[in-house]
């Protein structure tokens, strides 16, 4: 569990071909290892991924072909930008809201403008994950929580504050970036218990 505070922007050192599988070596930036252990879990850009070896500044994990079919992972290329968040502990503040690193989906970059300070930005979301998605409600990109401002039709807009754009790789984004989106979990909850068939 985590809650989409991202702690620090790590790099993708390496993606390692593992019989259709993928391992991932990653360069925590800042994030802190101290506390880590191998079979910790850590959101890489919005997924939950199982630590497999560690070094003092860096960290490895396997990707199976779903996931790296359900996600962007298997895009990245060497360098890339990752937000990442070690696990929710208990005691810890929740910050941001409750995201399981359980991908929904692949949403899309559509528009990107300046609002002030601010940026404003607008996806196109997978069909079928619109229905999730409500109005000043949340929603987690790339492993950022964040509050949708307004939706229309499969699209939805959030606004990213300096803080965001300069403590994640939000500020990366451009019209057609792709990225994980994982709907809250509450809305998918109550659709399974309004329709349990």
């Amino acid at each position: 569990m985590f809650t989409g505070i991202v702690a620090a922007v790590g790099r993708l050192r390496a993606a390692e071909s593992a019989g259709g599988d993928a391992r991932l070596v990653i360069d925590a930036g800042g994030l802190p290892l101290g506390g880590v252990a191998v079979g910790d879990s850590i959101a890489v850009n919005g997924v939950c991924l199982t630590v497999t070896a560690l070094e003092t500044a860096a960290f490895a994990a396997d990707a199976s072909r779903e996931t790296l079919g359900l996600t962007t992972l298997g895009e990245l290329s060497a360098g890339a930008s990752l937000n990442l968040e070690t696990a929710l502990r208990a005691g810890d503040p929740l910050g941001g809201h409750y995201v399981s690193g359980h991908v929904d989906g692949v949403a899309r970059v559509t528009a990107r403008a300046d609002d002030a300070r601010s940026v404003r930005i607008e996806f196109e979301l997978p069909p079928g994950l619109e229905r999730y998605v409500a109005r000043k409600g949340s929603i987690c990109i790339d492993g950022i929580s964040l509050t949708v401002n307004d939706t229309r039709g499969h699209s939805f807009g959030v606004n990213l504050i300096p803080h965001t754009l300069s403590a994640t790789n939000a500020g990366d984004w451009r019209v057609g970036t792709r990225v994980n989106c994982e709907v809250d979990m509450i809305a998918r909850y109550l659709e399974r218990l309004a329709n349990p068939s």
